[in-house]
Order: C-alpha cells, then structure tokens, then sequence
C-alpha cells in the first residue's frame, strides 16, 4: 500500500502536473507526462505511468514492477504490464 504524503484529490494534482506541463517556459516528455496523468486518473501511479510510457518508447514491450495495483491499472488501460 502507497502512503499518503498529502490530502490532495487526485483531479486537483492531475489538474497542477497539466497546468504545469501547458506553461511556456517548461519542457517534459509531453507523452510520458499524459500516460502518467492518465494512469494517476484511472487509480493508478504517476510514476509507474511514465515509467511505462518512456519503456515502451524506449523499445520495451512489458513494463514489469512489484507494484500489484499498478500492473492492475496498467493492464486495464491496454498497456502490457507483468507483476513480478
């Protein structure tokens, strides 16, 4: 289980890393960022998101991670992903 470092609403930080991401003085991975929102959005992490995002650009066929919640989502979202 993750622990809560904050009590902010998922829609209020996916929000933020959008407003963020729309400023004209940051650069990101666009995509990796979007995966990741879209992953947070759907329940999952972050992190595990862009992860994914940036393995598959890498080449990667299946994102592989001890996070069960995470493959969960991942999973359902289409991406091939493999609890370890």
């Amino acid at each position: 289980m993750l622990r809560k470092v904050h009590d902010l609403a998922t829609q209020d930080i996916a929000a933020a890393l959008r407003a963020l991401v729309a400023a004209a003085n940051v650069q990101v991975n666009r995509g990796a960022v979007e995966t990741g929102v879209a992953i947070l959005e759907a329940g999952g992490d972050f992190a595990e998101g862009a992860i994914a995002h940036e393995g598959q650009w890498l080449g990667g066929e299946t994102l592989v991670s001890f996070d069960k919640q995470a493959v969960a989502v991942l999973a359902a979202a289409g991406q091939p992903a493999r609890l370890l």
